[in-house]
Order: structure tokens, then C-alpha cells, then sequence
């Protein structure tokens, strides 16, 4: 699992480079219109980050208005029940609105007003982004329209509600699949137009620099509890570490304070589908080569002729045809393993974890959870895996009441 011995000792803060790239993955593909926008973002980012007063302030709604620092939680009866290893989650379902993606929309909110931006822009695909953009727009006070495949809305139509209740005008894309891609599409549209009163709040490590590094960034304090709150709880560090990955913004944000700890085993779980056939999946490390899309150059569903094929996934915020620059880099590395869980196995550890714990994941995050229990079968009672729970799956019982009710006809 290692890197080869040729490989240069990994230092995780040297990336990206200044052009925004972490080796060949990465960059900015993005047409000149938005350049300006791109390096003021920059620039104002670069700033705030080296800012004590903005970190403050940040910290501040973090506590009082996310609901930081989340628990870390001994998941016992699961332990019990796989009869491995010991089973942690660290709890991002926990905070307000109900994921991690809290973190990265309450920073970029900040940012935003700090530039003088007024009107918010964002994608969403489960709609946890979007409810979380929405929500520190009506706390900030500040325009928010959210872009939303027609699909998505179809199964997420909870956070749509949630979404327009705090005045956000949603956004139905019909284009295409119209799912996360389509939706990132119409927002980069949007942001085109409209970019000098705009910022397009991305909701995760993915797209055109800075957007990789800055959401990251955003997202460490995930990883830097964890360490913290298991060194107390167990004295060590964990064997293993397991987090779904669709753009990748909780697994690189929990995995992030552990990349250079090589005792610490990374797994990114990708959404496996109704199987690695083509259009009947998302696991873009299991079908996938380099290439360009929204911005960078990483790793994506494409046929031969450079074509972004379908993809399916129970959740659709994994369901995506491009994975994080970050992840594609520590990838080919040896530092982050890549896995998948199918739907089948997803539908049935969501209901294994709601029974034996009392927790309902998000399916985004069950992805994770499938596949660590399997790993922490095989691991002994002395070993420890860290499971990223990254969302509450409130928004998910509606559609998998249905698809269980049609297992049964």
C-alpha cells in the first residue's frame, strides 16, 4: 500500500503549487471571462487564510452557529455486531443543516462579504450544499440562487423545501442526466454572467484553483478534531480511516492531518452503483482515465472519444463523473486506497446502522460506512477504524422507503 522508496518524502503543505496543481491533476479550465474572478478569489483567499481576525470570526460561527466541534463516537453494538475491530464515527451529521458542508458555505459566505460579493451562487446534488449555502445566505443576509438537477429534486425534495423556506430561489436544471454535473454546469453559467457582484460558493474539493486547495482548507478542522478526540479516547492513532468520496471535500478534510502519518491506513469509498459496468456507476477510480472537466484535470468517466459517460448512484451526491484533484494525485501516490460499495450494499448497511445504533447515515455516507465495516471485519478487536459520518440521512428516508418497497412487490 506504500509509495515506491523513488518517491519523494510527501509533504502535504507544499500543495498545490502556485498554478494550483497537485502533479499532473488539477489546474484551471475555465474560459477567460472568469480568469479575473478566479485570481481575485485568489488573492482575497490568500489573505484571509494568514488572517487572525477572519480565522476568529470563522471559528466563532463555526461554534455558535454549526454546532463545532462534532463528536467522535464509539459505535459499540456495530463494534459488537462485526466483531473486529473497534468502529468510531467521527459525527459531521451533527451539525446544522445536517452535514459537513457547513464548514466550507459558512468560510465561503465570509469571504464572500469580505469582497464585497452580494449574491451567492452554488450547485447542489443531495442538497445538503445547497441547504447549507442557503442557510448562511439568510444569516448573512446575502442573494443566494441555488442550481439543482431536475432529478435531484426529484429525490431530495426535502431540502428543496428547506432550500426555499430560507429564501433561496432553487434552480431546476433539465439538462441532460440532470444530476450534479448539469447543475455545475448551469451555475458556471451563471457565474460567467454575472461575476463581478456574484461568488460562486463550490461545494466541494473539486474545480478550477482555488477551489481544491480552499475548500480543503476549509474542511481540515474535520481531521484536526478527530486526532485530537481519539488520541484522548484511545492514546493512538487509528489503524484505519474510511470516507465516502463523490468530489472528495469530507474524506479529504478528515484525511488531511493523517497523510503524513504512514501507521494510519486512507480509504476513499466511491459509489459503486449497480455495478462497474458503463452508465451503471460513479466509481471514476474503478472505470475511469484523465482528463478535463468543470474546471481540472483529474480523474473521470469519459468513453475513448473524451465523452462524459453516465453514471448512477443511489446518492446523488456521489452520483459524478470527476473525483477531486487531490485525491487523484495521493491516489497515484499509494497514500489514499480507493474502494466502492454498491447500491445493494449501501441500502443494507443503512438499515444496519439505523438498528444497531440508532443512527440514520446519509447514503452519501453509508457509501463509507459498507465499506469500513467490511474492513474492520477483517481487522482484529486490537485495531481501530474512523469512519467519516458526513451526513444525516433525514433527506434520504423518503427514497429509501421506496426502493425498499419495491424489493418487496
Amino acid at each position: 500500500m506504500s509509495a515506491a522508496s523513488s518517491t519523494p518524502p510527501l509533504d502535504r503543505f507544499s500543495l498545490p503549487d502556485a498554478g494550483g496543481h497537485f502533479g499532473r491533476y488539477g489546474g484551471t479550465f475555465v474560459p477567460e471571462t472568469l480568469m479575473t474572478a478566479l485570481a481575485e478569489l485568489t488573492a482575497a483567499y490568500l489573505v484571509a487564510r494568514d488572517d487572525p481576525g477572519f480565522q476568529a470570526e470563522l471559528r466563532h460561527h463555526l461554534k455558535e452557529f454549526a454546532g463545532r466541534p462534532t463528536e467522535l463516537y464509539f459505535a459499540e453494538r456495530l463494534t459488537a455486531h462485526v466483531g473486529g475491530a473497534k468502529i468510531y464515527f467521527k459525527r459531521e451529521d451533527l451539525l446544522h443543516t445536517g452535514a459537513h458542508k457547513i464548514n466550507n458555505a459558512l468560510a465561503q459566505a465570509l469571504l464572500a462579504r469580505r469582497m464585497g460579493k452580494k449574491r451567492i451562487i452554488a450547485e447542489t446534488g443531495a442538497g445538503q450544499h445547497g441547504v447549507a449555502t442557503a442557510s448562511v445566505c439568510a444569516k448573512f443576509g446575502l442573494e443566494c440562487v441555488i442550481y439543482m438537477g431536475a432529478h435531484d429534486m426529484e429525490r431530495q425534495a426535502l431540502n428543496v423545501f428547506r432550500m426555499r423556506l430560507m429564501g433561496a430561489t432553487v434552480v431546476g436544471v433539465e439538462a441532460g442526466q440532470k444530476t450534479l454535473k448539469e447543475a455545475i454546469n448551469e451555475a458556471m453559467r451563471d457565474w460567467v454572467t454575472n461575476v463581478r457582484h456574484t461568488h460562486y460558493i463550490l461545494g466541494t474539493a473539486y474545480g478550477a484553483h482555488p477551489y481544491p486547495m480552499m475548500v480543503r482548507d476549509f474542511h481540515r478542522v474535520i481531521g484536526l478534531e478527530a486526532k485530537e478526540q481519539l488520541l484522548a479516547r484511545e492514546g493512538r492513532l487509528p489503524d484505519e480511516m474510511v470516507a465516502c468520496v463523490g468530489g472528495g471535500s469530507n474524506a479529504i478534510g478528515l484525511f488531511f492531518e493523517f497523510l503524513e502519518d504512514p501507521g494510519v491506513r486512507l480509504f476513499g469509498v466511491e459509489a459503486g452503483g449497480r455495478g462497474i459496468k458503463r452508465g451503471e456507476h460513479a466509481a471514476r477510480f474503478a472505470g475511469g482515465r484523465l482528463g478535463v472537466l468543470q474546471g481540472c484535470k483529474t480523474f473521470l468517466l469519459q468513453d475513448a472519444e473524451g465523452q462524459i459517460e453516465l453514471t448512477h448512484s443511489v446518492s446523488a451526491g456521489l452520483d459524478y463523473a470527476a473525483v477531486g484533484p487531490e485525491h487523484a494525485f495521493y491516489r497515484d501516490r499509494g497514500r489514499i486506497e480507493f474502494g466502492y460499495a454498491t447500491d445493494a450494499e449501501v441500502m443494507e448497511a443503512f438499515q444496519l446502522c439505523s438498528r444497531q445504533e440508532g443512527i440514520i447515515p446519509a447514503l452519501e455516507s453509508t457509501h463509507a460506512l459498507a465499506f469500513g465495516l467490511k474492513r474492520a471485519r477483517d481487522l482484529g478487536p486490537d485495531k481501530v477504524v474512523v469512519i467519516g459520518l458526513s451526513g444525516r440521512g433525514d433527506k434520504d428516508v423518503q427514497q429509501v422507503a421506496a426502493l425498499l418497497e419495491k424489493t418487496k412487490a
